[in-house]
């Protein structure tokens, strides 16, 4: 069997070198679709072999299925470029293309924050299904929590190895995503005719952080535990509260 690897990228130079490494391994075709980057990205993955395509960013569910329409196979492995295979689930990947085993695969996400790997919270295991048949299912979800939605009765195995994900280098660089995944997402849920309440603005975050930090261990993970759990409790409040705005205005040209 071969493998296409799908990749989506804007600005990403300083990640993609490291992700496109990880991948020499299982890659049969590299397939990169760039947001007409300002940087050094599209000169790095060709480097590596990729075939570059560019058009502007069209939210991260449409161009992710759009990249998955650009790969020449059908089996296909979707990376973020600030993501990379470890040794063990590369080695677990070429293991199942070496045995033929097609199917449906999920992964752990592991998070590399602040200088550190995270090991517990809702940061650890993070499962997420990146490798499948791009004929049978598509990206989905909601703008900027893309996923991929299995048919009904699909069997999704799991991948041994982790996902590695170098998502933020400093606290200041997570609370930017937070505030700006907050507009994303609200804005993509209006669209989508969704509404909140009070009730959901205050209740959403409040279970996300008694998840978080106290049933799934984030205090284990110290101070940086802290701040993802007290930084993303905030982004689900953010969420809720610009949608609530945004269906008082009922305008996406003002800010919320």
């Amino acid at each position: 069997m071969r493998i296409s690897v799908v990749i989506i990228t804007y600005n990403e130079e300083k990640h993609i070198e490291r992700c496109l490494r990880s991948v020499g391994k299982v890659a049969d075709e590299i397939v990169v679709l760039d947001s007409i980057s300002a940087d050094r990205t599209v000169e790095i993955a060709r480097r590596y072999g990729a075939v570059v395509y560019s058009q502007p960013f069209a939210g991260y569910v449409a161009q992710k299925n759009r990249a998955l329409e650009l790969a020449t196979n059908d089996y296909v492995l979707c990376l973020d470029a600030d993501e990379a295979l470890s040794e063990e689930l590369a080695e677990s990947i070429l293991r199942m293309k070496e045995q033929d085993k097609a199917g449906t695969w999920k992964m752990n996400r592991r998070a590399f924050y602040c200088g550190a790997y995270i090991t517990h919270g809702a940061w650890y295991p993070e499962p997420k299904l990146r490798l499948f048949d791009r004929r049978r299912m598509k990206w989905g979800g909601y703008d900027p929590h893309d996923r991929v939605i299995p048919p009904a009765g699909v069997n999704v195995g799991k991948m041994k190895g982790d996902l590695l994900h170098y998502i933020c280098e400093t606290v200041e660089e997570h609370e930017r995503r937070s505030r700006n995944f907050s507009t994303i997402a609200s804005r993509s849920l209006y669209k989508a005719g969704i509404k909140t309440n009070w009730l959901k603005m205050i209740g959403s975050p409040a279970w996300f952080f008694i998840s978080d930090y106290v049933f799934r261990g984030g205090f284990l993970g110290g101070w940086r535990g802290w701040k993802i759990a007290t930084i993303q409790t905030k982004y689900h409040f953010e969420k809720y509260r610009k949608l609530y705005r945004l269906h008082k205005q009922q305008d996406l040209n003002k800010p919320v």
